[in-house]
């Protein structure tokens, strides 16, 4: 069971034509978001929470603890000791499954069930326009 957790925590990768600002905030737009990770037919959720921690829940009711970084253009998830990464080139949307190979040759499904909405541009007023 241990080593199938650690199959199924990967980290994601930033393509590197993403701009300086997007690497600095790569992988904002799902913390505290459930993600899919889907590999062999397993279906286990990823949350990645803020401070760096994260939580895997398996279909049996498990939760496995771990973190998460980012850095040098990768969003890196680790559990028990194992690392994994997936190249990752640009941020996730709802609804969107993506299909990525890990750095162990797994292919993973990866769905964001939903993401955290961009920030408001600076300026922009309240909706009473205070």
């Amino acid at each position: 069971m241990k080593s199938l957790l650690v199959r199924v925590v990967v980290g994601v990768a930033v393509g590197t034509m993403l701009p300086a600002a997007a690497l600095a905030q790569m992988g904002t737009e799902v913390i505290g978001q459930p993600i899919q990770v889907t590999t062999n037919g397993v279906t286990n959720t990823v949350y990645l929470d803020p401070g760096g921690s994260l939580r895997i829940l398996t279909p049996g009711g498990n939760t496995t603890p771990g973190t998460w970084t980012a850095a040098n253009g990768q969003l890196c998830l680790a559990v028990g000791g194992g690392q994994e990464c997936v190249p990752y080139a640009q941020p996730f949307q709802a609804g969107q499954p993506l299909t990525l190979t890990s750095s162990c040759g797994a292919t993973e499904t990866w769905l964001a069930q939903s993401t955290n909405g961009p920030p408001p541009p600076q300026g922009e007023r309240g909706e009473r326009g205070r």
